[in-house]
């Protein structure tokens, strides 16, 4: 596939209709000296956090922190937070942040694929987001997500974050010689973007090829513990894998039970697996949309999966709507460790019975 310049006047085009038009600057990390000099930063995933002048929710508060602000992550620290299972804290050089808020993240910036590879799907390829956050321009509006139009209603541009995983099918060049990739969410609502292309790393097929291909399937289980909030990956009796998660929670940020939000107790086999995949569900009051998630393995017919997370850091507490939350990496490990086995091309595997992989859902009250 060859590149097709975009001329100035297609750029002014597309912004004189979309949003964000702050995004077609070229795309540099703009931080500050410290951002700049840290290897591990901190991601703001709520509205507003606190920043105390020690890791305990009961010390001076000192000042706030903004949604997708970004601090330098010094180290993480046990401390005190009352009410929260969760009292992992993150120390930054203006004071502690409760860490189930802030997603930790990097700013790694990609040399840009100039043509992409032929694929079963058409020329395309899987990437990932590798700085904290990045502006999109629309391509086809008005928009169609409920996550897009909320941003913007009250204003904000559309946005992906570190770590989302999304499918690119074009290539094009502005006309300051930056590239930018189109992305294509093939199982979302219809919204196509373009990004900077600097802020997106192509996913190879090594790093999606299976984790231990050769042990026999039927040996293989994952055991969710609902009391202890984590998830093992079994071997026969060996354990190869151990990860913190957050199931479904059973109260809403009110305090009203809630209980289609819990993970469904019980043994069922992983029947889809996809790199990518739109998240959404609940009611217009209370539901939720989730672009780009990625390594997903769904287990329950309702749609329930163990899938990565990026709009929070809070493993070990209940903080999901029902699916079991994981870190990028481990839920990265996961979906190639566990059946059925998914190659980069497609991305995306169905299987019948007996399907994939067993997921063991236990909770203690019922043992």
């Amino acid at each position: 596939m060859t590149r097709h310049p975009l001329t100035r006047r297609d750029f002014l085009k597309i912004s004189a209709v979309g949003i964000g038009t702050l995004a077609f600057r070229p795309f540099a990390w703009q931080g500050l000296p410290e951002l700049q000099q840290s290897e591990l930063l901190g991601r703001v995933t709520v509205g507003k956090v606190e920043v105390y002048v020690r890791p305990d929710a009961n010390s001076q508060v000192v000042g706030a922190l903004y949604e997708d602000q970004v601090v330098p992550w010094i180290r993480e620290v046990v401390g005190v937070m009352p009410g929260r299972i969760n009292q992992r804290w993150v120390e930054t050089p203006y004071g502690y942040v409760w860490g189930g808020n802030l997603q930790p993240v990097r700013s790694l910036l990609n040399s840009p694929v100039n043509v992409l590879p032929s694929t079963s799907l058409g020329a395309g390829m899987w990437v990932e987001v590798t700085v904290p956050f990045v502006d999109l321009i629309l391509d086809n509006p008005p928009s169609r997500a409920p996550w897009l139009q909320y941003r913007e209603s009250i204003g904000l541009p559309a946005r992906f974050v570190y770590s989302q995983v999304v499918w690119v099918d074009q290539v094009r060049m502005d006309w300051n010689n930056q590239v930018w990739y189109r992305l294509n969410e093939k199982y979302g609502s219809g919204d196509i973007f373009w990004g900077p292309a600097v802020a997106f790393r192509p996913l190879t097929v090594d790093e999606v090829s299976p984790i231990n291909p050769d042990v026999d399937p039927v040996q293989k289980r994952i055991v969710v513990k609902i009391w202890e909030q984590t998830l093992s990956c079994f071997e026969g009796d060996s354990e190869v894998h151990f990860a913190k998660i957050s199931s479904g929670a059973l109260y809403d940020v009110w305090g009203n039970r809630v209980d289609e939000w819990q993970t469904p107790i019980g043994s069922s086999p992983i029947w889809r697996k996809t790199i990518s995949l739109p998240l959404s569900g609940g009611s217009a009051s209370a539901g939720w949309s989730l672009p780009a998630v990625g390594w997903v393995s769904l287990f329950v017919g309702t749609g329930v999966a163990i899938h990565s997370t990026y709009w929070h850091n809070n493993y070990g507490e209940p903080s999901s709507r029902g699916c079991v939350n994981a870190s990028p990496e481990d839920a990265k490990w996961i979906f190639r460790w566990s059946m059925p086995q998914v190659p980069y091309d497609p991305g995306d595997v169905t299987v019948e019975w007996p399907r994939g992989t067993i997921v063991d859902v236990e909770d203690k009250t019922i043992l």
